[in-house]
């Protein structure tokens, strides 16, 4: 007997089975975007730096904050109906789930559980091709996947603060108005190191404000980059100057100086001779020490070619050669020096850098980076040398051809002020690595920097215009500070400015005929006044002349390059409204007296204003970052106390910057 289906269910019927085929048919885009968050299972709390790769594939990238990733791979790479994915980071269980490939978009999320023991399981995919900048809406995929962003959610397996706590910081006294009758020059050494960035959100993300003298804000404001001239006809950076009102003190001004190079390409990189020199003390034993510094030598690791040369030397007790000098290609051998390193023993810091010296000397480049880099958390406490001892040495061997950078890691003894001390004294910068992230940002993104000097002995002098400008302040660069005669003075030595760098110096300036609150300083009238000088063409609204003194990269003698600032007129730019936003941040956590009636809020909108194109995702990872000073700031309204170093405790004897 045939069956007569009614017209609706036949309908119906035939809907179903369009849906299903246009289902099947679905993924035909080219890519996969998978996203979602991670969270820990015990607070719920978002966390950041967790490495989330699409497992027996090339394709991993990182959480930001607020623990979300995304992650797109093409779909030509993927095999079967479905593919796992893990999350890992140090100090909690790794995760994986199975996720099907039945749609372009894929959804999942993670539940991190702590870690019951302190292990170094997260790994750094062999092979992968890694680029830090692509923006977080990810419109135009690729096949490399995107790392960007620099920070870390709270973590339960973190304890920050113990009673034990031996953590140091250089005291730092905040530059003060001069004024400009009598005291017409500033003169300062560029910085390019950013470790109080990272450090600074170390302690916000662990919800404790940071020691006062931990904020170097020229160092955060550093820690960005901004768009700036690279090229000179002359000179192997560009220089530019804007001017704008004080978001904190309208009737002030800020004049804004910025430094910039052409980055390089990895390819076209001089060869490197690098030798590591890791604390594997009894002290590094914690997850965000010595873990942390294997997973950030792997990602190095990666990196390194054919040309280069990587040796590690290890000191806890005694120094040893844990790799000898070993080709960039040999990574199965380096690999497993990394997996072989364990803490334990008292620290000898000393014999462990006279070690990593001799070898960068046996394995020296000619016309190449020949580089220490030291890991540690700063505890230098059992060495047969002095501090002062150390400074020389480290001054000798940088005279030598062997630069000298510093790695700081973990939280309890971290040694701020001598590791900065040292890389000072090492032509070499200063980072502390907080997370994975931030150690890719350093050890790959910015490494060319770090690698390639374009200019040594960099100063910058400023000549302030006493018929327009009243008085002034240089925001930060309090340890960078010079004499005038020193700029002058080819014997002085100076910061170094890298392939792709870009510095910037903030000085806030009293207009003269404004009302302002600020007492200003003067000296009495001279009774001798010397002789004027030649008319120069200065311009009417010339606020001041910049030089900058620089030498070449194997040159003896100093150039000079020179810049009119001319006031201000128009809106400022979006990098001047980020960089004033990230300085009012700084001078908030130091409760600077000079910080007006700015407020958290301010910051963050003056940052909102100023975010611009923020391909990398920084700007809005430090627009997270001041929410999060707000609601620390509520519950804990003053900041630690912690071991303090007067200035002169770190002047080292006769030593002579």
């Amino acid at each position: 007997m045939k069956q007569i289906v009614p017209l609706p269910v036949l309908l119906l019927s035939l809907l179903a089975a369009s849906v299903v085929a246009i289902a099947t048919a679905a993924p035909s885009g080219p890519f996969v975007l998978f996203s979602g968050s991670v969270l820990d299972a015990d607070t719920g709390r978002p966390l950041a730096g967790v490495q989330v790769a699409v497992e027996g594939t090339r394709y991993a990238t990182t959480t930001r904050m607020g623990g979300r990733y995304r992650l797109t791979v093409q779909r030509t790479e993927l095999s079967g109906g479905s593919v796992r994915l893990s999350a890992t980071t140090v100090g909690f269980e790794s995760s994986v789930v199975r996720v099907g490939l039945s749609a372009d978009t894929v959804a999942a999320d993670f539940r991190l559980e702590p870690s019951s023991v302190a292990s170094d399981e997260a790994s750094v995919v062999g092979e992968m091709e890694m680029a830090v900048g692509q923006d977080r809406a990810a419109s135009a995929p690729t096949h490399v996947i995107a790392t960007s962003g620099a920070s870390l959610a709270p973590r339960q397996a973190r304890h920050p603060y113990p009673d034990w706590n031996t953590e140091s910081y250089s005291y730092i006294a905040e530059n003060e108005f001069k004024a400009t009758e009598g005291n017409p020059l500033s003169t300062l050494s560029i910085d390019v190191d950013r470790a109080s960035y990272s450090n600074v959100r170390r302690y916000l993300l662990d919800g404790q404000l940071p020691p006062v003298d931990a904020v170097r804000i020229e160092e955060m404001i550093n820690y960005f980059d901004y768009s700036l001239p690279t090229e000179d006809r002359e000179h192997p950076f560009g220089v530019a100057t804007e001017v704008s009102p004080s978001p904190w003190t309208p009737e002030h001004l800020i004049m804004r100086i910025g430094l910039a190079s052409e980055p390089i390409e990895t390819d076209d990189l001089p060869p490197s001779n690098l030798v590591f020199l890791l604390d594997v003390s009894g002290s590094m034993m914690d997850p965000y020490k010595l873990p942390l510094v294997k997973q950030s030598l792997r990602l190095l690791a990666n990196e390194l070619r054919p040309r280069d040369r990587v040796a590690i030397v290890v000191y806890a007790g005694a120094a040893g050669l844990a790799l000898p000098s070993t080709p960039g290609n040999r990574k199965g051998r380096i690999m497993g020096a990394i997996e072989s390193l364990e803490a334990g023993g008292s620290t000898a810091g000393g014999e462990g850098l006279k070690l990593a010296y001799r070898v960068a000397h046996d394995n020296h480049i000619d016309g190449g980076n020949n580089r220490v880099i030291l890991a540690t958390d700063g505890d230098f406490n059992v060495g047969v040398s002095s501090d002062s001892e150390m400074i020389r040495l480290v001054e000798q061997k940088r005279q030598q051809g062997t630069s000298l950078t510093v790695l700081g890691f973990g939280t309890g003894n971290l040694k701020d002020s001598k590791m900065e001390q040292m890389a000072d004294h090492g032509n070499g910068n200063y980072a502390y690595i907080d997370s994975l992230l931030e150690a890719r940002k350093v050890l790959v993104t910015e490494m060319g920097g770090t690698l390639v000097t374009v200019a040594k002995d960099v100063k910058l002098q400023v000549e302030f215009n006493p018929s327009l400008v009243r008085a002034y302040r240089l925001i930060g660069y309090e340890n960078r500070l010079l004499a005038a005669e020193d700029f002058n003075d080819d014997t002085k030595d100076a910061g170094e400015l890298g392939a792709g760098h870009t510095v910037t110096a903030l000085y806030e300036v009293i207009p003269v005929g404004a009302e302002t609150d600020v007492e200003v300083r003067g000296t009495d009238p001279l009774r001798y006044r010397p002789e004027p000088g030649p008319a120069a063409d200065v311009s009417e609204d010339e606020l001041g002349l910049v030089r900058v003194r620089y030498k070449q990269p194997s040159g003896d003698r100093s150039l000079l390059l020179e810049r009119p600032v001319q006031a201000g007129s128009g809106e400022p730019s979006d990098d001047m409204r980020f960089a004033t936003a990230v300085a009012g941040f700084g001078m908030l956590l130091r409760d600077s007296d000079h910080r007006g009636s700015l407020t958290a809020a301010q910051v963050i909108e003056l940052a909102r204003q100023g975010r611009g194109s923020d391909e990398a995702g920084y700007r809005a990872d430090f627009i997270e970052l001041v929410e999060r000073y707000r609601s620390v700031a509520d519950r804990h309204p003053e900041p630690p106390v912690y071991p303090l170093r007067n200035r002169s405790e770190y002047e080292y004897e006769s030593i002579q910057r």
